[in-house]
């Protein structure tokens, strides 16, 4: 319906943002590797009820064989932590080796609850694929994915033809640290202060490692030569809304069908509303997705996945809209869960502009992004 773009795709404003245009999109990532799961078990490879263990019998280690593939997708896998997970900053790059470590990881102490798996997701998600398929997430995404719905703006790592579409991040993600010690001095009698410090600790474990901001440095960053499908997909909106647009059509777009109607009911309903032991929040996890909102509009029908930095796309099943929005401008002060603050406007308007034009009282308004 609406395909707009404008910027520069470099700090040096000499390479204009083009329609192809992709960038790193952090965790929007995760929503894409939700959706090659979801392929998958719409041709029967896998099932949500199964355990994980069932498909990737090392994950049934230190009492995790009883885990699902559906509680795997939202969150309740008690695996966010990515604690002496990684010494050095070629062990990110290692996504295979990293999947096994967090096979044979115990789970947390809380098991069914959910929270927020921000970097292992995509791992995880990777290495069930991987056991069902034999086939690595980069390639699932471009077999399950980006070729039948005729696309080149949905990728894993570095695109086929380079970096000749990819612009660079401006700005940086935060080099912080976790500091044990700071929440090992704090008394266990102060509960209310317990609370809240065993709230950062967790997601400071689930969102901050060591080296993550090196990786991710330059024009050619060492991400993209690597599957971690929580963070370094490289996206355009065009895509991203495409993709969406399945989902929220009953599992087609135009002609091309991913879904039987039946997965998409499936991978609408939320799993669990309990506040997110990570986030600390309510988040509505569906399979893969969450709750997506806009301005003027709770988004109660509405679920895709936002990322870090200002990126996202969602898919809203009563309405038939899906949406998609990509930048590389990183904005840390003005979106510290989600992004820039243009994600939610333009998708307000969106959402304006489809009850407009279905009660007939004007004229679309028009927007930046993808819808």
């Amino acid at each position: 319906m609406v395909d707009v773009w404008a910027g520069f795709a470099n700090r040096h404003l000499s390479q204009p943002w083009e329609s192809d245009t992709v960038t790193v999109c952090f965790s929007t990532t995760k929503g894409v590797a939700a959706t090659v799961i979801h392929r998958l078990a719409d041709r029967g490879l896998v099932d949500y009820e199964s355990p994980v263990a069932s498909y990737w019998p090392e994950f049934g280690a230190a009492g995790k064989q009883a885990i699902t593939v559906r509680q795997l997708l939202s969150h309740q896998a008690g695996l966010h932590s990515m604690t002496n997970l990684v010494d050095r900053p070629e062990d990110l790059l290692d996504h295979v080796a990293l999947e096994e470590r967090l096979a044979i990881r115990p789970p947390d102490p809380w098991p069914g609850h959910p929270g927020y798996h921000a970097l292992t997701f995509g791992w995880l998600l990777a290495g069930l694929a991987r056991r069902v398929t034999g086939l690595g997430m980069a390639d699932l995404v471009r077999a399950e994915l980006a070729e039948p719905l005729d696309t080149d703006g949905l990728c894993i790592g570095m695109p086929p033809d380079g970096l000749r579409r990819f612009a660079p991040l401006i700005g940086r993600t935060p080099p912080v640290r976790p500091t044990p010690r700071l929440f090992a001095s704090v008394s266990a009698r102060s509960m209310p202060t317990l609370r809240k410090v065993e709230l950062t600790r967790r997601f400071l474990e689930a969102l901050y490692v060591p080296y993550f901001d090196q990786v991710l440095a330059g024009p050619s960053p060492m991400v993209l030569n690597t599957e971690m499908p929580s963070v370094n997909g490289l996206l355009s909106a065009h895509a991203l809304a495409k993709l969406y647009a399945a989902i929220a059509n009953g599992g087609a777009v135009e002609g091309v069908r991913l879904f039987s109607p039946e997965t998409v009911s499936a991978l609408s309903k939320v799993q669990t509303r309990a506040h997110d032991a990570v986030i600390g929040m309510r988040m509505n996890w569906r399979m893969g997705y969450h709750r997506a909102g806009a301005q003027r509009y709770r988004g109660d029908s509405a679920f895709g996945h936002y990322g870090f930095g200002g990126s996202g796309g969602w898919a809203d099943p009563a309405t038939g809209l899906s949406f998609g929005f990509v930048t590389n401008e990183l904005k840390l002060i003005q979106a510290p869960v989600g992004g820039d603050h243009r994600i939610f406007r333009l998708a307000g308007l969106v959402l304006q502009s489809a009850r407009t034009r279905h009660s007939g009282r004007g004229r679309d308004r028009g927007w930046s992004g993808d819808e």
